[in-house]
C-alpha cells in the first residue's frame, strides 16, 4: 500500500483503541502538521509507522497529563518527536508558559526520552534535511539492528537509485549504474521477490519501482 492508505490504516487504529480524552486529543491535536511530517519526512525515511504513536499520552510529575506530538517506542529506547509551529499563539506565549514548555522537555530528558523537534516550516520546506535528522537518529541509537536482509553491492546501489528518485524504471537503474536494461531489469525482479522493492506501476511487466517494505527496514537499519 502507498502512505495514503497507510496513514488512513494507522490513524483508524489508534482511534479505535482510544476514548475519551485521549481520543479527542487524537482527532483534534493531530493535525494539518503532524501529517504533513508523515508524509513527507516520516514515510520517506521509515517506510511505515510501527512502534509510532500519534498524540502520546504520558504523566507528569504533578499527576497531570500531556500529550506528545508522536513516540516512537521500541526497546531499549523512547523517541518523542515533536513539530512545532509559529503560529500567533506561539508568539503570544506568557514567559511562565514558555517555562513550562522548557520544563516539560527537562522533564522527558530526565525521564529518558531521546527528544527531537522540528519547526513546521522545516518540515514544510525542507523535509529532505528532516528526513536526514530521522535516519541520523535511528542510525545512532539502532544502528547495530539487523535488517534480516542481505543484500551484495549491485543491489545496494540499484536500492539506492530507487530510494534518491522516489520511484525509478528499468532505464534509469541502468543509466545510473551503466548496465544494459535487461540486467537493470532481471535484478529490479529479483528485489521484488526479495520485497526489498515492489511495484509503482505496471502488472504483468513492471514499468516502475518503488521501494517495499524490506527494502524500508534494509534502510531503516543500514541507511543506504
Amino acid at each position: 500500500m502507498g502512505f495514503q492508505e497507510e496513514y488512513e490504516a494507522f490513524l483508524q487504529k489508534h482511534k479505535e483503541e482510544r476514548t475519551g480524552e485521549a481520543l479527542r486529543r487524537l482527532e483534534e491535536g493531530h493535525g494539518y502538521a503532524e501529517r504533513l511530517f508523515l508524509e513527507q519526512v516520516w514515510w520517506p525515511a521509515v517506510g511505515g509507522f510501527e512502534h509510532l504513536i500519534p498524540e502520546y499520552e504520558l504523566s507528569d510529575f504533578r499527576g497531570g497529563c500531556r500529550y506528545l506530538d508522536f513516540a516512537w517506542i521500541r526497546r531499549p529506547y523512547r523517541i518523542c518527536i515533536e513539530i512545532d509551529g509559529y503560529g500567533p499563539h506561539v508568539r503570544e506565549l506568557s514567559r511562565w508558559q514558555h517555562a513550562d514548555q522548557l520544563q516539560r522537555q527537562n522533564d522527558l530528558i530526565i525521564d529518558d526520552w531521546i527528544v527531537i523537534r522540528f519547526a513546521f516550516d522545516e518540515v514544510k520546506e525542507r523535509p529532505r534535511r528532516c528526513e536526514q535528522t530521522i535516519q541520523q537518529v535511528m542510525g545512532k541509537w539502532y544502528g547495530s539492528g539487523r535488517s534480516g536482509i542481505q543484500l551484495d553491492e549491485r543491489e545496494r546501489r540499484m536500492l539506492q537509485v530507487v530510494i534518491s528518485l522516489g520511484e525509478a524504471s528499468p532505464g534509469d537503474v541502468a543509466e545510473a549504474l551503466e548496465m544494459s536494461v535487461k540486467t537493470a531489469r532481471k535484478h529490479l525482479q529479483d528485489l521484488v521477490h526479495k520485497q526489498v522493492l515492489m511495484p509503482a506501476s505496471g502488472e504483468r511487466r513492471i514499468r516502475m519501482y518503488k521501494l517495499g517494505p524490506k527494502g524500508a527496514l534494509h534502510r531503516l537499519w543500514h541507511l543506504v
